[in-house]
């Protein structure tokens, strides 16, 4: 089992005493502490910590809305402390971006495990983003190039290898990615057209 880094937040001073406790005992190192939902979320963005506990109900911000900006900036997985384990907060939980939740009172052997799958599901998550967004780089990438291959083939009339070539030779001797040559030939295109 890993040791992480965590950010306990609960309104309840003894709450996070125990779960301090807990977690500690486990190995784990509690590197900050928030009594409401704001502070967790400055925390969060601060600590950097490797999984945040939040309680659902807190003050100035809930645990909810926390988890939600939590999760949509990224920060770390969010692990839920709740007293509810119903199919409606279940659900409200997971469209917050929580990975995991722990059932109050908290039992010391379900927390490493619930720490685990959150983090695991995160890195996952974090994965799957990363290579959505490379892919869509490759996507708009293969257009931009395409469009401007297109270009060369009717202004030069030369074949599709030799605009590659002119194109990659540009790149190269300019120190550029083929996109910036590609999209630098279809502004001035763009530029040149009214002229025509």
């Amino acid at each position: 089992m890993h040791s992480f880094s965590v950010l306990i937040a609960d309104d309840d001073a003894v709450i996070r005493m125990d779960l301090r406790g807990l977690l500690e005992d486990l190995g784990h190192t509690v590197v900050g502490e928030a009594d409401n939902g704001d502070d967790a979320c400055r925390l969060a963005r601060s600590l950097r910590p490797s999984v945040a506990l939040l309680d659902v109900r807190m003050p100035r911000m809930n645990g909810l809305e926390a988890a939600a900006a939590i999760s949509r900036e990224r920060l770390c997985p969010v692990v839920m402390l709740t007293a509810y384990s119903e199919a409606p907060f279940i659900d409200e939980a997971s469209q917050a971006g929580v990975l995991a939740y722990l059932v109050k009172p908290v039992r010391k052997e379900e927390i490493g495990p619930a720490l685990e799958i959150a983090q695991a599901r995160f890195r996952e998550l974090v994965a799957m983003e990363h290579e959505r967004t490379e892919l869509h780089e490759r996507i708009e990438t293969d257009d931009v190039v395409r469009r401007a291959r297109g270009l060369l083939m009717r202004r030069h009339a030369i074949s599709e290898r030799e605009a590659d070539r002119r194109m990659q030779a540009q790149a190269v001797t300019r120190g550029v990615p083929l996109k910036k040559i590609a999209e630098a030939l279809l502004i001035a295109d763009t530029i040149e057209s009214p002229l025509r």
